[in-house]
């Protein structure tokens, strides 16, 4: 499972099929999951001082097929953006066609099912709800054991929490007795070093990026509404 992929479980209502009320700027926080694997796969990184040029700047290490066609094709997306600073990258990464894609993806594993249908019998819209729920509920029981029980992440995990916390949606996908302090563990994690420290540094960047370009557009929209 992709990183991109355990998001879209937990913010996607396992009946209705589609996000549960509150979640926005999906596309970006997909987009940021996309590149925060491919920094954890040793692909993309952001330069140091020991690199040429200025420090801080996106660069592809490894341009080598990573076997899941959704993460190359970011891969080459990125290849045009070295020299850039990481949040400049989010942008070109998302779209609504990355969650179709991811979405379809997953139904065709037998993970969520299509429902094609049509709102007031004249708009098409598609459903996804769970078909096999036994990833997503992997997934919970981690973020439980993390964010409730007050275990250590895991990268991928540290990764999620840091995702769903810059989303605001962590209460909403995590059942708790006490939400405040599941947010407040959240947070620590998403502003901690989850990383491992070979490539602590890139992940950071690449997680701080994510929250700038989720956290921008939830301004203006409040703002504008």
């Amino acid at each position: 499972m992709l990183i991109a992929e355990d998001l879209l479980l937990l913010v996607f209502d396992d009946v209705e099929g589609k996000p549960v009320p509150g979640v926005q700027n999906v596309e970006y926080s997909l987009a940021g999951a996309l590149l925060i694997e491919l920094a954890m796969l040793g692909r993309v990184d952001v330069t140091t001082e020991a690199d040429e040029g200025t420090a801080g700047r996106l660069v592809v290490r490894d341009e080598s097929p990573t076997g899941r066609d959704v993460l190359d094709d970011a891969l080459a997306k990125l290849s045009t953006k070295e020299g850039r600073k990481a949040k400049d990258a989010i942008g070109p990464l998302s779209g609504k066609g990355l969650s179709d894609r991811l979405l379809a993806g997953l139904a065709d594993r037998g993970i969520l099912r299509r429902e094609e249908g049509r709102i007031l019998k004249l708009f098409p819209v598609t459903r996804w709800p769970a078909e096999d729920s036994r990833a997503e509920e992997r997934t919970r029981a981690e973020l439980d054991r993390v964010l409730v029980h007050g275990e250590d992440p895991g990268e991928r995990t540290g990764a999620l929490i840091a995702l769903l916390t810059g989303m605001g949606v962590v209460k909403r996908v995590v059942e708790s007795d006490d939400a405040q302090l599941v947010e407040r563990r959240a947070k620590e994690i998403a502003e901690g070093n989850w990383a491992g420290e070979a490539m602590r540094k890139a992940v950071e960047e690449m997680t701080a990026a994510v929250m700038v370009a989720v956290f921008v557009p939830t301004i203006v929209t409040t703002a504008t509404t």
